[in-house]
């Protein structure tokens, strides 16, 4: 059984990639359960260092080939899958440093009668055998982000990408296998929906790391084996909180690159913008003369800024919402057509209903609506009103303000005078509520894919 990697800008063909079935999921969980039941296997922190080192070195080597493959399977512009591969060699460097940092600690005894003669430590092992399931929209990024983590914890990993762009995470097992990565420690598995479900569900799991929609995680989560740990990133609205004062300057290409970057298909990409009413005439017209700018097109181009959807399918979805958004009440700013099968124009809508689809749910497209308001607390309160909180900006030069709005937004991150899709490596990273579970950011996985375990040692010469 085999899937076809298609170009998502002309559809054209890519790769012809094999797909395990339900019977080899078995032969996949032994080879990682074997590999963590006996020690003796377990991968020495200097030689992971070594390892996660080395890949680092191939992959820079390797950059310009990787950029190439980012953009054949995800359609993302030439810039920004650059960024996105150097991203990526960051982010494995990172984890190869964190290694060091993965420590216990000595926990006080004697503070009691009880507690005399002993002496107590904790150390960290690795969780066991992490699965973990990713999204199509950072290929390279996000491997990064689910298997260097667990190499440095010094789990076995077992990968499962998106089936639509998989080409990236093969790349990734090359290049660790090519700087000294053993045989089973990293798995990558390609297979439909209800094969990952078997996979990731069965009780040989210790560790589930999900990228992707909430309605997938959420089931994926519900179903784990008892004491599997999970870490769940989803999707968010990302609103934004623009006052009177903010410098038009900075924040009009902020939020045009944060709205639009990959086509608006980041789980933090800028949807909802609330703009004081002093300002909004003004903020339009700067917003869509910038967005009207942009280049779509070929994203092997160097020169585009806006590449294609992921699919045909989810063209017409935008469209469609769009459509729906205007027939409720929403005044078309600029955009609002296709370009192409696979292109859509990048779209500003005002004032849309609140019922509407873009205002509710997660567009994941080139779209941001813009909302007037002339209470900032009311705005706020529509901002906080979904189900999906991850990352938030407010712009404002007023400190005061500024730090009011971060405190009443509900989101795990609050940009101030930044687009909402701001993100380093070694920040903590993560949707709360609906939006996900846990925290990523390099160091940060790595801990969750670890345990302690304590030694109280008794003696009477203590």
């Amino acid at each position: 059984m085999t899937a076809k990697i298609t170009s998502p800008y002309d559809q054209s063909f890519v790769k012809e990639v094999e797909l395990i079935t339900k019977n080899e999921v078995e032969d996949v969980l032994i080879t990682a359960q074997n590999l963590f039941n006996d020690q003796s296997n377990w991968l020495p922190a200097y030689q992971r260092i070594e390892i996660l080192e080395k890949a680092a070195s191939i992959m820079n080597e390797r950059s310009e080939e990787l950029i190439q493959i980012a953009i054949s399977e995800g359609g993302k512009p030439y810039k920004d899958s650059k960024a996105e591969i150097l991203r990526a060699i960051k982010g494995v460097k990172l984890a190869a440093e964190h290694i060091s940092q993965i420590k216990g600690e000595q926990i006080p005894m004697e503070l009691t009668e009880a507690s005399l003669n002993r002496i107590a430590f904790t150390t960290t092992e690795p969780i066991g055998v992490v699965a973990a399931v990713s999204a199509f929209n950072h290929t390279m990024n996000l491997a990064v982000h689910q298997i260097a983590t667990a190499i440095a914890a010094g789990c076995p990993v077992i990968f499962k990408p998106s089936i639509n762009t998989p080409l990236s995470g093969l790349a990734l097992a090359d290049i660790l296998k090519e700087a000294g990565l053993p045989e089973g420690w990293l798995q990558v598995v390609l297979c439909d929906n209800e094969t990952a479900e078997l996979l990731v569900t069965d009780p040989r799991i210790h560790f589930f790391s999900f990228i992707g929609s909430a309605k997938v995680g959420w089931s994926l989560n519900s179903k784990l084996a008892p004491g599997t740990r999970s870490a769940l990133e989803h999707g968010g609205a990302a609103p934004v909180i623009v006052e009177k004062d903010a410098d038009f300057s900075e924040m009009i290409p902020d939020l045009v690159k944060g709205a639009f970057y990959h086509a608006g298909q980041v789980c933090v990409s800028v949807q909802k913008i609330y703009v004081n009413q002093e300002i909004c005439e003004q903020f339009i017209e700067q917003l869509s003369e910038a967005t009207k700018k942009l280049i779509v097109g070929n994203p092997f181009d160097e020169t585009t800024d806006v590449g294609s959807l992921i699919t045909p399918k989810e063209v017409d979805r935008v469209e469609q919402w769009i459509n729906e958004a205007i027939e409720e009440g929403a005044k078309l700013i600029t955009g609002g057509k296709r370009i192409s099968d696979t292109c859509f124009e990048p779209t500003v809508l005002f004032d849309p209903s609140e019922k509407s689809k873009v205002s509710n749910l997660e567009i994941f497209g080139p779209v941001v609506c813009i909302y007037p308001f002339t209470d900032r607390d009311e705005a706020i309160k529509k901002a906080n009103a979904l189900d999906v909180h991850f990352q938030a900006a407010v712009f404002t030069k007023n400190i005061d303000i500024a730090l009011d709005t971060v405190k009443k937004l509900n989101a795990t991150a609050v940009m101030v005078n930044d687009h909402t899709a701001f993100r380093v490596d070694w920040m903590p990273f993560g949707g709360r509520d609906a939006s996900g579970l846990g925290m990523g950011g390099i160091s940060y996985t790595i801990n969750e894919m670890t345990r302690e375990k304590m030694m109280v040692f008794k003696s009477k010469s203590l």
